[in-house]
């Protein structure tokens, strides 16, 4: 007996998992639900001040959440009988002999709900994704977004700061950044992208591209990740296909770097020694747009004491105002982090600069400490 329980148990349990994953079948929920619409008819007939015979929205509404669209109909089919019992037994219009009848508004409710709940069942099927799993896929490709978008550790002697905001508040952008410590963990190698389109219009692509670059970087030479990454977004062949992107090669022993961008804004250094900011721009035509594109870089070195600064354009672009002006604007909120350090200063700066700017925004910060 306890053998018998143990492997009921087991696999009640493996069905409800399967189920709440979408990889189960829907009997369990169509029993459910087909019991309750007798039941609501029931209570329609012996108490009909308490339960409307528009009550059956409710397990028709549900089915359309929960079950395929076969077996939907079902449901359907089983609703419809009800409606037509409770019309015969209540009387429905002017004819109907308690206070709440089978009125045509019901039977016109009722249709409404059960049409609008197979179009949701029609695009679940279709998509194959089930309303249970639909939430927390999306939860789990934001969160995988966030964590390919994580710097790595980096030794003493170097601080970062990394702030994505998407545009109107929502949880998909099309900036992303994708960073990797290489030849032995002495190099740090970062691209902040910014692909076009915003929020979740770019976010599907901006996925698809976070996890091509990632794989790319670090598995080639620096001067060969943006060709390839060119010819990646060139095969796409996707209507709105192109993206810009600056990619940074950092020497963390000696502070020198290399800038590669493919029609990226300017990166921007502070220098220390004079307190002056200065543009870092190198020469590469938009991702996805040529073929065989050529992308020149830019070196630069980092002292102690130094800030460079990767950025997308929604928080330096704004309607009726030049580039340099959002740069200059930029520049001189991050002078009042300088004296304290940078601590935190990612997001407090796309706050100060673009706070309800309706773009994707993207700030990177890497500082070399004098410590």
């Amino acid at each position: 007996m306890r053998k018998r329980w143990h492997r009921a148990r087991t696999g009640l349990r493996k069905s409800a998992v399967d189920y709440f994953r979408g990889d189960g079948s829907d009997w369990v929920a169509f029993a459910g639900l087909f019991l309750t619409v007798p039941a609501i008819a029931l209570g329609t007939i012996v108490g009909p001040e308490w339960c409307d015979p528009a009550a059956l929205v409710l397990p028709v509404i549900a089915g359309g959440l929960v079950l395929r669209p076969a077996t939907l109909l079902l449901l359907y089919a089983s609703a419809t009988a009800a409606l037509v019992v409770e019309s015969l037994v209540l009387g429905s219009g002017p004819t109907s002999q308690v206070p709440v009848g089978v009125t045509p508004g019901t039977v016109l409710t009722v249709a409404a709900a059960g049409l609008f709940g197979l179009v949701i069942a029609q695009f679940r099927s279709r998509v194959g994704v089930p309303w249970r799993r639909g939430g927390t896929m999306l939860f789990d490709l934001r969160e995988r977004i966030r964590v390919q978008s994580r710097l790595p550790h980096l030794p003493s002697g170097w601080h970062h700061e990394m702030a994505l905001r998407p545009a109107g508040g929502q949880s998909f952008s099309g900036d992303f950044v994708v960073a990797a410590r290489t030849h032995g963990g002495r190099t740090l190698e970062v691209v902040l992208t910014d692909v076009s389109g915003k929020g979740m219009d770019a976010g599907s692509r901006a996925l698809l591209l976070s996890g091509a670059f990632g794989g790319l970087l670090g598995s080639l030479p620096p001067h060969a990740f943006l060709p390839a990454a060119n010819g990646y977004l060139l095969r796409q062949d996707w209507d709105e296909g192109f993206a810009t992107s600056i990619h940074l090669v950092l020497d963390l022993d000696s502070g020198d770097y290399e800038l590669f961008s493919a029609g990226h804004l300017p990166a921007v250094q502070l220098h220390s020694g004079t307190g002056q900011w200065e543009e870092k721009a190198a020469e590469g035509p938009l991702l996805g747009v040529y073929d065989g594109c050529q992308f020149d870089p830019v070196k630069g070195s980092l002292a102690p004491g130094d800030v460079l600064m990767l950025y997308t354009d929604g928080l330096v672009e704004a309607a009726g105002r030049d580039l340099s002006e959002g740069i200059d604007r930029l520049t001189g909120e991050a002078d009042r982090y300088v004296p304290g350090g940078f601590e935190g200063a990612a997001w407090h700066l796309i706050e100060a600069v673009a706070k309800d700017v309706n773009d994707d925004r993207a700030l990177l910060l890497l500082c070399r400490t004098k410590d």
